[in-house]
């Protein structure tokens, strides 16, 4: 009798200390917080630029090739790429002076009997 009750008291503590564990890991997880966000939708127009000024810069010892090409953009743009291949997937970065004043340096230069469109993306 004394070994069945001393049984039931282990098996009541386990299940005492594992209440207690469950309740100290929920007392972590309770903690949390969460900043509060925004969220919504909206639309605007998409507008192009003009792209104005097209000057283009051969190679200084093969003359045959296009080093770069320089343009104005009609509005402010932060990210612009240009490509002067038609059937070119790959656009060049270009850097921007002054949000309008664009300058992309081709690498490796284009050559002219290749070059026949002036394709450019710019975003502000």
């Amino acid at each position: 009798m004394l070994k069945a009750l001393i049984g039931k008291s282990r098996f009541l503590g386990a299940l005492v200390v594992a209440g207690a564990m469950a309740t100290g890991a929920y007392a972590f997880t309770a903690t949390n917080t969460v900043p509060a966000s925004t969220a919504g939708s909206g639309n605007g127009t998409i507008s192009g630029y003009t792209v104005t000024a097209i000057a283009y810069q051969l190679n200084a010892t093969t003359p045959t090739d296009v080093d770069s090409v320089t343009f104005t953009l009609s509005a402010n743009a932060t990210t612009a790429k240009a490509k002067i291949v038609s059937g070119g997937t790959t656009y060049t970065a270009c850097t921007i002076a002054g949000g309008v004043n664009v300058t992309c340096n081709f690498s490796p230069d284009v050559a002219i009997t290749t070059a026949d469109q002036l394709a450019v993306i710019a975003t502000s």
